[in-house]
């Protein structure tokens, strides 16, 4: 399903790709663009609930089909259109200043909210006005390798399948469920409602992480909010939740930027319901 001979720039599959580069063009097709070996491998893996591969097809150098000659090949047998470009061409598709020679046209593989509560979550990242898209990633990184069990991006947020969001995932956004459009109102009713406790996490919080983790309130299923990189999370938004916790500040930082905030808040979670007891401080008497 290859070529060995580089395509031209003018082929009409070069320009498809090109025009995944809008957020309308991706919205209508339901296609995204994901570049570098470490996210086409994983979309290579990925299959949606039918079985139907995520991967539709894969441009690559002649350096780069070499280089990662198993990745290619295992796109070629899932049953992805392979195409061999030259740098230029690649460099017309890409979102990127140094393109790594590996550009795969996926299916979008966002689940719907509806599917993320009958999986009784135990943790969940929401993103709430997050309007910057490598953050969107890093968070969704974050959640992954927490042990979340989905992320929910509210209607007010950035486009999931945004190029710098998909790069800032580093293929997590492969791993884990994400629904997207939510409003908040919805995303935090239904969550309540499937039994997890809601949890806003913004730096004017009146309840500090680390007391809510000494006291042992941190064990249940849990779903954080996260807000805005410039201003965090409105009233209205705080309202919402069952608590506004703030990460303690035990140095001179002003505050912490949002995928730290977040990765602080999700690992505290995770801890807290790994452990027997809900993780008092060790401290505590």
């Amino acid at each position: 399903m290859g070529t060995d001979e580089p395509i031209s720039p003018r082929n009409p599959r070069v320009a498809a790709a090109r025009r995944l580069a809008r957020r309308n063009v991706r919205a209508k097709e339901r296609r995204f663009l994901a570049e570098g070996p470490q996210a086409v491998r994983e979309a290579v893996d990925h299959r949606d609930a039918e079985g139907r591969g995520t991967l539709v097809e894969l441009f690559t150098t002649a350096e780069a089909a070499e280089r990662y000659a198993d990745v290619v090949e295992a796109a070629r047998a899932a049953g992805a259109r392979v195409l061999t470009a030259s740098d230029a061409t690649m460099a017309e598709i890409s979102q990127t200043v140094t393109p790594q020679g590996l550009i795969g046209v996926c299916h979008f593989l966002d689940t719907s909210f509806d599917d993320v509560l009958a999986a009784r979550p135990r943790l969940v990242a929401v993103l709430a006005h997050v309007r910057d898209p490598g953050n969107a990633g890093t968070v969704l990184r974050c959640a992954d390798a927490a042990g979340a069990d989905a992320v929910v991006l509210t209607d007010a947020s950035v486009d999931l399948y945004n190029p710098k969001s998909v790069r800032a995932s580093v293929g997590s956004l492969f791993h884990l469920p994400v629904a997207v459009g939510v409003p908040v109102e919805e995303a935090v009713r239904g969550l309540r409602a499937a039994g997890l406790r809601v949890l806003a996490a913004d730096g004017a919080g009146e309840s500090d992480l680390d007391e809510e983790l000494d006291r042992g309130a941190m064990g249940g299923p849990t779903a954080w909010i996260f807000g805005n990189e410039a201003w965090g999370l409105p009233a209205e938004t705080r309202a919402l939740a069952d608590e506004v916790v703030r990460v303690p500040i035990h140095g001179r930082a002003e505050s912490l930027n949002l995928a730290t905030a977040a990765a602080v808040c999700l690992y505290a979670s995770a801890r807290a319901q790994r452990a027997a007891g809900g993780c008092r401080s060790v401290t505590s008497t």
